[in-house]
């Protein structure tokens, strides 16, 4: 019989090859007709997300598996007519697909695609749907031409409901090797800036750009199958820094023009999102979070992919799912007619105009009770504090004069 050591060492060593074992990494490729590979691509994933089951709604998260395998759908593309794309296989009907594009200097993941099935048991048990889902989101993943991508930090890509991680990531497309090249271009979350600047012109302050007026306000609704699961009333205006061609640092202040946004979203349980795309702006998206224990519900994450025709790479990409603006309890909306800067990222904020919002619950597809923004409470602060002032100073005055009025009678004598 083993010893009760024995058997606890045998126990920690399958928990370390466990660990060793999750997310392992897998290397997949395409090959053209030649059996020539094009694209290679060595990463893990994680996908986080979630769905609804009969009792509520539900998290999961589950691996990229050790046996997704390259589907014969992946191709190398076609000069001019079509681009090479990578589609990967796992489960019953899941598939992950990056179809790349390229331009004389770098090549990218110009769109990252991710269908699921609900009536997959094993990766969602008991789902009230069977339905199969799609998610597509553009991705920061790109590198120079004959370099391979390289990012060993973590790179979530948020896509409505769906976050997926990759890791430890080694990706090249437009092979001319038959093999990942030895030179490679390392993704941003790897970098770290230097803690001395080289010797050389001093950096320059951002060159900010024409402030346009104030954006339309215009009211932006979302429904599902229960019904408006979002309403907001908001101008928005963004604010993105980037590095131009020429090397200069400029800051692009521009307004969502309503008329030319195309809207969409999508309702959950936990999650509402809403979904803005445009001839310059490819996906902004708001996201709006619940906490179940204070029955509130917040702006969680602002998303956005934009063209910029003078910056040094193809798109601008910014993103942050930790936010707690825009705050209410659930029922109510919030509302603020004072301009608010929702700070994204370092280089992307976004302006909002007489906001007024509200998320998950409503009676009548109309806004509940009004909770005012901190803002709004404060600009009536003021003129009731300076109105105060200036009826103490009035009363000061007055009990002055008659203080002194009363002294002036008492200085004369009755004959």
């Amino acid at each position: 019989m083993a010893s009760p050591s024995g058997a606890r060492r045998r126990l920690l060593l399958l928990l370390l090859l466990a660990c060793l074992m999750h997310g392992a990494s897998s290397v997949f490729v395409v090959k053209n007709d030649n059996g020539t590979a094009c694209i290679m691509a060595d990463f893990s994933a994680a996908f986080l997300m979630t769905y609804d089951t009969k009792s509520g709604s539900k998290n999961v998260t589950f691996d990229l598996p050790n046996k997704a395998e390259v589907l014969n759908n992946s191709t190398c593309g076609k000069e001019n007519t079509s681009d090479p794309s990578l589609m990967i296989a796992f489960g019953k009907g899941h598939t992950l697909t990056l179809n790349f594009s390229r331009d004389a200097t770098r090549y990218s993941v110009k769109l990252l695609s991710f269908v699921y099935n609900l009536g997959d048991t094993d990766f969602f048990p008991n789902a009230s749907s069977k339905d199969i889902k799609t998610v597509k989101s553009v991705t920061d993943i790109k590198a120079d031409i004959d370099k391979k991508y390289r990012c060993i930090s973590s790179n979530p890509i948020h896509v409505n409901n769906v976050i997926i991680t990759f890791r430890d990531t080694t990706i090249q497309a437009y092979l001319s090797n038959n093999n990942f090249s030895k030179e490679e271009t390392r993704c941003k979350q790897d970098v770290t800036s230097p803690t001395t600047a080289p010797p050389g012109p001093k950096p320059t302050t951002p060159s900010p750009s024409p402030v346009p007026q104030s954006p339309s306000v215009y009211k932006y609704n979302v429904s599902g199958t229960n019904g408006t699961c979002l309403l907001a009333n908001m101008g928005l205006q963004l604010n993105i820094t980037y590095e131009k061609k020429d090397g200069k640092t400029v800051t692009r202040v521009f307004n969502i023009n309503p008329n030319k946004t195309t809207i969409s979203g999508s309702c959950n349980s936990h999650l509402v999102t809403l979904e803005l795309h445009s001839e310059d702006v490819t996906l902004l998206a708001f996201r709006f979070g619940m906490n179940v224990s204070s029955s509130r519900f917040f702006l969680q994450g602002i998303q956005l992919n934009a063209t910029l025709p003078d910056t040094v790479g193809p798109t601008f990409e910014a993103a942050n799912d930790s936010l707690r603006a825009l705050q209410a309890s659930i029922g109510n909306s919030y509302k603020c007619n004072a301009e608010e800067k929702v700070q994204v990222t370092k280089a992307f904020s976004v302006n909002i105009f007489k906001v007024w919002v509200q998320a998950f619950k409503f009676e009548g597809d109309k806004f509940g009770s009004v909770e005012e923004c901190q803002l709004d409470e404060n600009n009536m602060l003021i003129p009731i504090a300076v109105g105060g002032a200036l009826a103490g100073l009035v009363l000061i005055v007055l009990i002055a004069y008659l203080i002194g009025r009363k002294r002036s009678h008492a200085g004369y004598q009755t004959i």
